[in-house]
This record gives C-alpha cells, structure tokens and sequence, in this order.
C-alpha cells in the first residue's frame, strides 16, 4: 500500500567508481533510460549536466529513491557519486540506498546467466600493490545474499577462500573500464533493499573504499 504508491515515481542511479559513468532512471512500470559514458578523469565536468540531461522531460521532484555505488572502486569517482547522491536526497527528501560496487556486479552476472538458487558469484576487481577488491553472493529467489563481505586480499588470500568453497561458483573478474553498464543493478539492488522495508539515512551512504 504505502510502499506501492511511493514506488509509483522514479527511482534514480548513479555509478561512478570507474572510469564509465552509468546513470539508469525508471519508474518501475517498464519506462526505463540507461546511459553509459567513457568519462575517465572528466567526470566531475561533465556529472551534473547529464544527470539533468537524463531526468528531463521529469522533474527532479517526481524521484521516490535514489541509489548510488559505493564502492569499491576510484577513490575521487566514489566520493563524487556519493556526495552527488547525497545531495540530491538531501534535497529532495527522499532515501538513499548506497549499493556495493561488487554486488551490483553480482547481481548483473545473476540476470545475465540465470545462475541457479544456492549457487556462488566470487567477484574480484583489481586493487593496488597486487591485491584485489573481492566478494562473494549466495544467488537467492529473492535476489543475493552476502556470503563473504567485500574486503580486499593478496592473491594468495583469494585463491584460498576459493579453494575452500564446497558449494559450486561462478568467478567473475570484470574489467574497471565496463562497470558502468551495472547501473541497473545498482538501482534493482536498492528496490530489493526497499521491498525488505529498509529505510537508510542520507548520513548512512558512506564511501567504501576496499580499505
């Protein structure tokens, strides 16, 4: 009831913990825009003008929810995208959802696959001096479930934990240059949260930074 009505508007997210910016808005309804941009360093520039270019012909006032990645990922690209999610919610008095960067990954290779129920998604992403930024997510009929929160480890630490894995997975190592195009998740990823009933602070979307 209550729940339905507020998600009869749009929902709006961002993702810029690489060098792709991903922005999807949708109404839940079936009307939907995603857009993908090899923006790199230029993000800052350009972030504001296509947000607005995406929202158009709808007002800003017409969002019900906002999510954003928050890593990890770019350490300036996070904090961007989260301070720019913030603001907006702020304003607009509306949640906040902040969603794993390796989760939205997960949940895109789910949709992309149909992975079955109890099955594994390992996710790794590169990260400094020859460590990686990993997660595992159990695949659930309601969407995932954390089985290894997102932490960073050596190679070594990696390959271990997997080795010790007795249920089947699935690895997936995607390249920082294409995460953009997992907006999408970013934004069902947050409607999952919402249908569970939670309600996130604005003051709770905090960067992650793998560290």
């Amino acid at each position: 009831m209550g729940e339905k009505e507020k998600l009869s508007g749009y929902g709006l997210a961002l993702h810029t913990t690489s060098p792709q910016l991903g922005l999807t808005l949708s109404d839940f309804q079936g009307e939907e825009k995603t857009q993908t941009w090899d923006l790199g360093r230029d993000l800052a520039t350009h972030l504001h003008v296509l947000l607005q270019e995406l929202i158009h012909p709808h007002s800003w006032w017409e969002l019900k929810l906002i999510a954003v990645a928050k890593g990890p990922g770019s350490f300036t690209g996070t904090r961007i995208g989260v301070a720019t999610a913030r603001t907006l919610a702020q304003q607009l008095d509306i949640p906040l959802f902040a969603i794993s960067t390796l989760a939205a990954i997960a949940d895109y290779e789910k949709k992309q696959h149909q992975f079955p129920d109890q099955d594994l998604i390992a996710v790794q992403l590169p990260a400094r001096r020859e460590q990686y930024f990993v997660g595992i997510y159990e695949v659930n009929a309601n969407g995932l479930i954390s089985y290894l929160p997102d932490q960073v480890m050596t190679e070594t630490d990696w390959q271990a934990t997997l080795n010790q894995i007795s249920q089947p997975y699935h690895l997936v190592t995607p390249t920082e240059e294409t995460l953009g195009k997992t907006v999408k998740s970013v934004l069902s990823l947050a409607v999952q949260q919402w249908e569970q009933g939670k309600r996130p602070k604005i003051e709770d979307a905090k960067p992650f930074y793998g560290s």
